[in-house]
């Protein structure tokens, strides 16, 4: 049922991504020698900043020292950036030629007169290279990504993909003069459905002085087989999600300790703030797996990807309600699974449908042999440069509903936190002190009922429903309920 899990770390002196490429992806990229040749000899020209493609410190610095050597012949910039970009574009999309034999600027610069018949806009090429090098990103990706787990019907193969790929996340702290502070990520692990990608740092930017924080997945511009991108050079970036730490309050901290308190934001993370001085301590994205490729690398820096038109799956006989459906759901923390299980046949009359959504009984208070057991002392794993520890009774639910045909429904990776409960008075009376799980988002609602046995020392879960938005079961099947 589980599929296991991995742990990756960052490299030393290596951008914290997953490995090397095994391939350029399609089967295309740009051959070292001219990345390198356009970086060292037009670096002010070839990395200048477009939509969706970000720069380090470091790449900004070389821009500088290259506009200084190109302002005496700025009349040729434009036309030698187009010819650059020609270049990368002809080998990279183009059959094999060897058109393109160029030493020198005085020769490109005679050679520009050569390209007038063209007549393109200025930066058309780097667009149009930008544009086939996403196309190409999908076209492999879809590839590697075709096989499905039966349990789950996610991919299998998502660290290849991962690997294939050099996808990488960063956080963008914004503060409120707009200035913006690049963090790349220092950790992550595979779990069955989700990544969980870490940041923490001794050199946080003053909580006070911030505004938001972009979530994105960056990924190279210029790919090779034979090396490994570095963090200097240009990368595309994709927003994931976008947040405000001004909304950081008591009503979103799901917990604390001694040492840190934790809040949670939609969706999906978690922003720890030490007690003491009131500042950042770390951060923690969790990424369900589900269209994770697309999010992570087809949106643009200030666009999230934009998921296809849903067609409506036609109900041949709505009377029925909602009919085998499957629920694969995974509770875990630090790399340790507290619950991993997957339940067939899940089904809901049209009778079950109140307040707007329909109710699916996985697991049900009035059936022992359903009850199932959290392994392993449940807590919140969370760890800094200095630090780290574990909050209790909190974890990770990764949720992913399939519908009759199998096709992802409902998925979610989110922090979700245990609360006692008066004793209920009615229903059956359990031994033990009562507690409840509850997450709520646009698509529906998940509450889950435990109980503590202290003679074993571990939760049972007694009771487990989902409640469906109506609005998005008509959505998904053209139905009127």
């Amino acid at each position: 049922m589980a599929t296991g899990r991995g742990r990756f770390h960052p490299q030393p002196q290596r951008s914290p991504r997953l490995g090397a490429l095994s391939r350029p992806l399609g089967g295309v990229g740009v051959p070292t020698r001219i990345a390198v040749e356009a970086a060292t000899c037009f670096g002010a020209t070839l990395f200048r900043k477009g939509p969706g493609v970000k720069f380090t410190a470091d790449s900004l610095k070389q821009y500088a020292r290259y506009q200084k050597q190109c302002q005496k012949s700025s009349k040729y910039s434009v036309p030698l950036d187009s010819l650059i970009w020609i270049r990368i574009y002809s080998t990279s999309f183009s059959p094999k030629r060897s058109i393109w034999r160029v030493n020198s600027v005085e020769k490109i610069a005679v050679s520009v007169s050569l390209l007038s018949v063209e007549d393109k806009e200025t930066g058309y090429w780097k667009k149009e290279y930008i544009a086939k090098q996403i196309a190409s990103v999908k076209a492999a990706l879809a590839q590697i990504l075709k096989p499905v787990n039966p349990y789950t019907g996610l991919p299998v193969k998502i660290k290849e993909a991962l690997r294939v790929s050099g996808l990488g996340w960063v956080i963008i702290l914004k503060d409120k003069s707009e200035k913006e502070y690049i963090m790349e990520h220092v950790d992550l692990s595979i779990n069955d459905a989700s990544v969980t990608v870490v940041w923490y740092s001794k050199n946080w930017p003053r909580l006070a002085t911030l505004s938001t924080m972009d979530l994105c997945g960056v990924t190279p511009v210029f790919m090779d087989q034979h090396k490994v991108p570095t963090k200097n050079g240009p990368r595309w970036h994709s927003l994931i999600a976008k947040y405000s730490l001004s909304s950081l309050s008591e009503s979103t901290m799901i917990g604390c300790d001694g040492l840190i308190r934790i809040f949670c934001l939609h969706p999906g993370l978690l922003v720890g703030l030490w007690k003491r001085e009131e500042e950042l301590a770390f951060v923690m994205a969790n990424l369900h797996f589900h269209q994770l490729m697309e999010r992570s690398t087809l949106g643009s820096a200030t666009m999230p990807y934009e998921l296809p038109p849903h067609s409506p799956c036609l109900d041949d006989d709505p009377e029925y309600g909602l009919q085998s459906y499957q629920l694969h759901v995974d509770m875990h923390s630090g790399g340790i699974s507290y619950l991993c299980g997957t339940f067939h046949n899940l089904f809901s009359k049209k009778d079950y449908i109140e307040n707007g959504y329909v109710k699916l009984i996985v697991i049900s208070s009035k059936n022992n042999t359903q009850h199932l057991p959290l392994i392993g002392k449940v807590g919140l794993c969370w760890r800094t440069d200095i630090f780290e520890g574990c909050l209790k009774s909190c974890c990770v639910m990764d949720l992913t509903l399939l519908d009759e045909s199998g096709k992802p429904f409902w998925c979610f990776s989110s922090p979700v936190c245990m609360r006692s409960s008066p004793r209920p008075s009615e229903g059956p009376n359990f031994l033990g002190q009562e507690y409840y799980v509850d997450y709520l988002d646009s698509v529906g609602k998940v509450h889950v009922e435990l109980v503590w046995i202290e003679e074993t020392e571990e939760y049972f879960i007694v009771d487990l429903a989902l409640y469906l938005s109506v609005a998005k079961v008509n959505h998904w099947f053209g139905t009127k309920y």
